[in-house]
């Protein structure tokens, strides 16, 4: 067994770290991209995912069923610091999405599906990848229309083309909670996906129809607000009243005056 391999399986049950009710897995980005050749469900909490946790139950209980939950955001590090137990790696959507597909690239049995970003966006994804890749690595894609996931027939006709077109993984990108929820209720239907994805904005991203916010700006744990000065109608709310309530919650974790019962 080479030193690699070993790493591996010291980490095939990782240890995770608390926040709030949200166990989270403490693995650095290597460590993930292999134990996903063994596929798996996965979702990257951020202070808004956590903020919800809070409040949604099925959301808390789809959540604490992945196989990977992973820190999509600086915040949660620090937080993890404050809290006395830090995180390895901020591993968010949107790098360990590229990380995934470019350390597979070469793996002809990993094939993508892209499902999610405004019209157009998947499609232009899809083609982005395979070119950087070299192959098509993402096999088909679709935009669903706004409130897809309400319409039975409409979950019905993205099933079938999901399982048409030979896909072993799943990227969904429609926004926290919907995307989790979706996986999960439609995951059983989707006889060859191995690995889930719910990746956010990182169709968009791939498709170069939003910008990411520069590395600096990101390590700061600016990037909420980066989005912010982007989409002030649609985030104002979320970042500057909704996840605000993060702070003072972790400090209550951090006196020991927080539930921890769900």
């Amino acid at each position: 067994m080479n030193p690699v391999d070993m790493i591996v399986v010291r980490q095939s049950q990782p240890k995770t770290v608390n926040i709030l009710n949200v166990s989270i897995d403490n693995v650095s980005l290597i460590e993930l991209l292999h134990n996903l050749k063994c596929g798996g469900v996965v979702f990257t909490p951020n202070v808004d995912h956590i903020i919800k946790l809070q409040k949604d139950l099925n959301f808390y209980q789809i959540y604490s069923k992945a196989d990977y939950r992973v820190c999509d955001s600086q915040m949660l590090m620090i937080a993890s610091r404050f809290l006395g137990s830090p995180l390895k790696e901020k591993i968010s959507g949107s790098d360990l999405f590229p990380a995934f597909y470019k350390y597979y690239s070469k793996d002809k049995s990993v094939k993508i599906f892209l499902l999610g970003g405004s019209p157009g966006a998947a499609k232009t994804a899809q083609e982005k990848i395979n070119t950087k890749v070299g192959r098509d690595i993402v096999v088909d894609s679709y935009c669903p229309p706004f409130g897809f996931e309400k319409d039975a027939a409409e979950c019905r006709e993205i099933i079938n083309q999901i399982n048409n077109s030979g896909a072993t993984v799943l990227a969904v990108g429609v926004g926290a909670p919907k995307q989790e929820k979706w996986i999960y209720q439609h995951k059983s239907s989707l006889k060859n996906i191995k690995t889930f994805f719910a990746v956010g904005a990182t169709i968009e991203f791939e498709a170069d129809y939003t910008s990411r916010a520069p590395k600096w700006i990101s390590v700061a744990g600016l990037e909420w607000f980066y989005r912010l000065i982007q989409e002030p109608k649609r985030l104002w709310k979320r970042y500057l009243i909704e996840d605000t309530a993060f702070f003072a919650l972790i400090v209550l974790q951090k006196l020991s005056l927080y539930a921890k019962d769900k």
